[in-house]
């Protein structure tokens, strides 16, 4: 797959923010609380090369709400140390920083995408799976992620060294960063099995090492495929080769495959269009696949001539409007693109007065920004930065400014349906939870209109009694 070779079009990190400069305080340790699902959708987007487009123009026409940042390389001159695209070293980085702060900002979250096709992956230069885990680890720590994805392709693939300090680093970071989302992306073939014998190889490294990410994801292009029902006949392949490999019943295999799509015109020809996608998104939510992707959003507009004969890395080569793919993605997280842009509730910076609870109660629907204060079980608190979801007292977004009386939001009794009432009208993303009939529910993956309970997919865990 040629993801890196097309139409390179270096640019400056001033194409990331625009003319505004915008801040990379807690870029390191902040992350928007985003469901699995929106990990799981991130379609990618290169911050340096092909044009970048404005993430947050984006994320406001589509409702899209994470990106899946490529790529993380070795050095080009050598070296154990993380760089984009081997010439941007992490440690020093900001231009990047300042894109995932907007990001975070306007209610979003990244992952970052390591290897992809081409270049010296950390896999091939670090001496074993503690030394490249060490070096992923500093990405993780710098940008404060939730997730990351190991692109694991040529050449490196066809290393079996490489791929071993890649599946065993990828094994200590899930290890090392509880609730960590890892996703494994590799080349598919139309050979029947999905992928082919380098993909087979990995995923027995992965066995052996009792490694399991939350998902391993194929690429069905560049190898033969042309439109949606060849990728669906690579993803049954897949799924099969899935339950051979690990021992997993039909549905396991399902709720651990993902699909990463190309948009319009691929490297070798090949044609996958809206059509296309929605066909793969229909197959990928009734079987229930864990990721749904694709490359890239640098791609997804149109070019000057909607029909070329040549493939871009900054355009799709197919009529379309601009986005169109990303709403496709969106929709796999169990989004709505929006009519207007998202807005977070405008920060609170001044704590009420010492001991009352004069603070707004804290809300989980609500978009904190980094300095509102809210009171709940008793206490003020005060955001350290962009949060959504984050309840105060479990997580260290929030500053603790001190016990309070008259207000706030107590917290539930023991027992109690705390959580809001399930509505068959609302679309649930994966790690939803609700509340019906005397049960609490947590939603596996993106739902609506499956009752609790009574849904032949088994979409709903039951949490007990309540």
């Amino acid at each position: 797959m040629q993801r890196r070779k097309l139409a390179p079009l270096a640019m400056t990190g001033l194409a990331l923010v625009g003319a505004a400069v915008f801040g990379v305080l807690h870029a390191g340790s902040a992350s928007a609380a985003l469901s699995s699902n929106w990990y799981a959708s991130a379609p990618y987007l290169m911050p340096f090369d092909n044009s970048p487009p404005d993430a947050i123009q984006v994320m406001n026409a589509t409702g899209q709400k994470a990106f899946q940042l490529a790529f993380i390389l070795a050095p080009n001159g050598g070296g154990c140390s993380p760089t984009w695209d081997g010439t941007r070293a992490v440690s020093s980085d900001t231009e990047a920083a300042n894109l995932i702060s907007r990001i975070r900002s306007a209610g979003g979250d990244v992952s970052v995408s390591i290897g992809g096709y081409g270049g010296t992956k950390l896999g091939q230069t670090c001496g074993d799976p503690a030394s490249t885990a060490s070096a992923y680890q500093q990405v993780i720590s710098k940008y404060g992620l939730k997730a990351i994805d190991f692109d694991l392709e040529e050449p490196e693939y066809e290393n079996t060294a490489a791929i071993h300090n890649e599946i065993g680093a990828a094994k200590i970071l899930q290890q090392n960063n509880p609730g960590l989302y890892v996703s494994v992306t590799t080349a598919a073939t139309t050979n029947g099995e999905g992928t082919g014998w380098f993909g087979k190889q990995m995923l027995n490294e992965a066995k052996s090492s009792g490694f399991t990410p939350n998902n391993y994801s194929i690429m069905p292009f560049d190898g033969g495929f042309n439109g949606a029902s060849a990728q669906i006949s690579a993803l049954e392949g897949f799924h099969n080769t899935l339950m051979s490999t690990f021992g997993w019943d039909s549905a396991t295999a399902y709720a651990h495959e993902g699909v990463s799509m190309m948009n319009g015109r691929s490297d070798t020809g090949e044609y996958f269009r809206q059509a296309d996608f929605q066909q793969v998104l229909d197959y990928a939510t009734s079987h229930h696949l864990a990721r749904y992707t694709y490359w890239s959003v640098n791609r997804d507009r149109q070019c000057a001539d909607p029909n070329q004969s040549t493939t871009s890395g900054t355009c799709s080569s197919v009529p379309q409007a601009a986005w169109d793919f990303t709403k496709y993605t969106a929709k796999f997280a169990g989004a709505t693109p929006p009519t207007t842009p998202p807005t977070t509730a405008p920060p609170t910076t001044t704590p009420p007065p010492p001991g009352s609870c004069g603070a707004p109660a804290w809300n989980s629907a609500t978009a904190y920004s980094g300095g509102a204060v809210v009171s709940y079980s008793g206490h003020t608190w005060k955001a350290k930065w962009w949060t959504q979801g984050e309840t105060p007292g479990t997580a260290d977004v929030w500053a603790d400014q001190g016990t309070c009386s008259g207000g706030g939001t107590p917290p539930p009794p023991p027992g109690s349906c705390a959580p809001p009432a399930w509505n068959s009208a609302t679309a649930y993303s994966g790690g939803a939870v609700v509340s019906y009939n005397g049960h609490k529910w947590t939603a596996k993956w993106w739902t609506q209109g499956d009752v609790p309970g009574a849904n032949s997919q088994n979409v709903w865990s039951d949490n007990g009694a309540c």
